[in-house]
């Protein structure tokens, strides 16, 4: 059975990277009697794959971690075994099951949604904001991109699917994925290029709201809304 497991990344704990993170989830899908299903071979471990990681720093609602078991109790069960043994700073907060064709959140997933709000003591100039609606009515938004060989020239506009500004801060749905991963951290870095200022990323913190996947009709769906709860 494929499981799609859901969960929060906040406080002291956005700190910690990814493989730690991986690291940890191990350790507490065994604390929490998940009869999680082993890979064969002289040194089997979890199958487990992790959606999309995580920038350093940034916290999260959005997680995902999938895996696979062999037997399982109910969603409300496992939620309360799951969070009995977490750490403060990472809360589980759906645990669905999904079809047996699923594909694992890391090969679908296409966007994500990120909430960028601007530290208050550090961000002088909040006027600033009111010029975001004009960045966004370019028809193209270039950066330089450093590759291993050489400098590229990319249009990151296409790949901003919606943004607004919200409480003195930035809400935006950027592309995300192995295809065409955007960072935030990018975009905010374009616009204060656009407005004539130089972006320190100590001006900000980002929070990670959701990821999707596109269903059959094209559309962003919830990679959460993929699964069912187990009654």
């Amino acid at each position: 059975m494929k499981i799609r497991i859901k969960f929060a990344k906040f406080g002291s704990l956005r700190f910690v990277g990814h493989l730690d993170l991986m690291r940890f989830f191990q350790k507490a899908l065994r604390r929490a009697k998940v009869d999680v299903v082993y890979t064969n071979g002289f040194n089997p471990h979890q199958v487990m794959s992790f959606a999309q990681p995580l920038g350093l720093g940034i916290t999260s609602e959005g997680e995902y971690v999938d895996i696979e078991v062999n037997t399982t109790q109910s969603s409300q069960m496992m939620l309360q075994q799951m969070n009995a043994v977490m750490v403060d700073g990472v809360q589980v907060l759906s645990y669905r099951l999904l079809p047996d064709d699923a594909k694992n959140g890391m090969s679908v997933i296409a966007a994500a949604d990120y909430y960028v709000a601007f530290k208050k003591g550090v961000f002088v100039d909040w006027n600033i904001l009111h010029k975001w609606n004009a960045f966004m009515e370019q028809n193209t938004i270039l950066i330089e991109k450093q590759t291993k060989t050489k400098t590229e020239t990319i249009d990151i506009r296409p790949l901003i699917y919606d943004s607004q500004v919200e409480d003195e801060g930035i809400y935006m749905q950027i592309s995300c994925g192995s295809v065409a991963n955007l960072k935030p951290e990018v975009v905010l870095d374009a616009f204060f290029s656009f407005v004539g200022c130089c972006f320190d990323p100590k001006m900000v913190d980002i929070h990670r709201i959701e990821l999707y996947a596109k269903n059959d009709e094209n559309n962003f769906i919830s990679l959460e809304e993929m699964g069912s709860d187990i009654l």
